[in-house]
């Protein structure tokens, strides 16, 4: 169950949240999309590719690709580019795809 706000429902105005990525405190417009909010403080590659390692970050930026997966609060599989950044969020990147929500099992 999706529990976050999606990035467009965002009111926009200029305050600034505080979220974490990974550990490090980074801050985000309030309204901004997560995967908005990491290229904007320099993260451009939160996860890599599973068979090569490649990064990958933002790619299409609208939903339909998978290559901006996070975890946010401990859940998986969050796509950063739909989900608005909020006070507090602890972002997470992976070193892979994990793709239950389309029924592939991620190795371990």
């Amino acid at each position: 169950m999706n529990t976050h706000p999606p990035a467009e429902t965002a009111p926009a105005t200029a305050d600034a949240v505080n979220v974490s990525f990974d550990g490090r405190p980074i801050k985000a417009s309030a309204g901004q999309s997560i995967g908005a909010a990491l290229v904007s403080n320099g993260i451009t590659a939160w996860r890599s590719t599973r068979k090569e390692g490649r990064p990958r970050g933002l790619f299409c930026g609208i939903g339909v690709c998978f290559d901006c997966l996070v975890t946010i609060d401990g859940e998986p599989n969050h796509r950063a580019c739909l989900v608005q950044a909020c006070e507090g969020m602890v972002i997470e990147g992976s070193c892979g795809p994990d793709l239950l929500s389309q029924g592939e099992r991620s190795p371990r």
